[in-house]
């Protein structure tokens, strides 16, 4: 039987094929009969809080996953067949420390005096996580350069992430504990599951997956990612020297084209080839229709 296989990936525009590209017929039913073996571990790891995954697996119909990594690393769920979301809030305890015994709304009170900042929706915000909109093409290094220290001064050791949404046109800030970050969150679950860097991959797209494709996790930067992140990656792999831990698809295997889950199949067969027999098993039934 071969050894445990940790899958963990993001969800928009990695798994769900919610870019413009094309997505390759019975891909994603081809992922469901490959994550449903007893030797797989799967993780969705997503900047999603967890109704918004809840409503991801119902509308794509993507398999059960294993573990939830959410919140941008923020919470830890066990999910299981059971369906239990069991909260890991040992991880939540473990990065807590950072923002130095203060809370949400303290962050909160701190940052009023940036009008450029609108707190997102309750639902989007969490114990650990202070979520912003912004406009965009605000100048985000000004921006950080006097937000960090006003953290500092009150103790608090945080993260900014900034990102945009494409579909509202509008920018993001996420404010969370330094050590929070899907990398963080999958190294924890790593070792609490018992995994080593063999035994585990990581799926991505874009540049929020960064911290993650250029680590030593073994990961797959899907075919659709955008031409610019997939150039970034590469050097910053290079410079960080864990190119043979990058793996960008390109297409072709099993006549695929390497877009969404077709790309992460790619990568997952590059790192452990076996997974290709159990591949051709799952697809050589007569005609794959699209799940």
């Amino acid at each position: 039987m071969p050894d445990p296989l940790l899958i963990c990936t993001d969800l928009d525009r990695t798994l769900i094929p919610n870019g413009p590209q094309p997505e390759s017929p019975g891909a994603r039913r081809c992922f469901t009969e490959l994550t449903a073996r007893p030797e797989v571990t799967l993780v969705y790891v997503s900047g999603r809080h967890r109704a918004l995954v809840e409503e991801a697996i119902a509308t794509y119909r993507l398999p059960l996953p294993d573990f939830v990594i959410g919140d941008v690393g923020t919470t830890i769920y066990r999910v299981g067949e059971e369906r239990s979301w069991q909260h890991l809030t040992s991880w939540e305890d473990q990065i807590a420390k950072y923002w130095g015994g203060h809370s949400h709304g303290d962050l909160l009170a701190l940052l009023k005096s940036f009008p450029v900042l609108r707190m997102q929706e309750l639902s989007k915000q969490n114990r650990l996580k202070l979520s912003y909109y912004l406009p965009l093409y605000q100048d985000i290094d000004k921006l950080s350069a006097e937000i960090r220290p006003r953290l500092e001064a009150a103790g608090i050791q945080a993260r900014l992430v900034w990102s945009v949404d494409d579909i509202a046109d509008i920018g993001l800030l996420d404010v969370l504990p330094v050590g929070a970050s899907k990398r963080h969150a999958i190294e924890a679950l790593m070792r609490e599951q018992g995994f080593d860097l063999q035994h585990t991959v990581f799926c991505g797209d874009s540049g929020n997956d960064m911290e993650v494709l250029i680590s030593p996790i073994p990961a797959v930067l899907v075919a659709n990612s955008r031409p610019d992140v997939k150039r970034l990656a590469r050097e910053l792999a290079a410079e960080a020297k864990t190119e043979e831990y990058l793996y960008v698809a390109e297409g072709g295997l099993l006549g695929m084209n390497g877009n969404y889950s077709s790309g992460m199949l790619e990568g997952i067969a590059h790192y452990h080839p076996y997974v290709t027999e159990w591949l051709s098993a799952a697809t050589s039934g007569p005609g794959m229709p699209a799940p």
